[in-house]
């Protein structure tokens, strides 16, 4: 099963969109800046997680979900 995630940073205004098999060990090692998209701006917190039965209907919710409507859809609805 892959899911589509986001995940905000706990001392920024800032959110991170990803896809994986693993959330637990996909936010574990943003937590440890693993990633060097993600290294200036942690420690992050979950916002929610979605799944999918398939890679490509994941990489496309994900596509969208990086896109300028995506990230207001993210922030209206689950950004407090």
């Amino acid at each position: 099963m892959y899911k589509v995630y986001v995940i905000k940073s706990i001392n920024f205004d800032w959110i991170y969109v990803g896809m994986t098999t693993d959330i637990e060990r996909r936010l574990h090692d943003h937590n440890l800046g693993y990633n060097k998209s993600t290294k200036a701006k942690a420690p992050y917190s979950v916002l929610f997680v979605e799944e999918y039965p398939d890679s490509l209907s994941a990489r496309n919710r994900e596509k969208f979900l990086k896109t300028t409507v995506g990230k207001r859809f993210i922030r209206k609805n689950f950004v407090k």
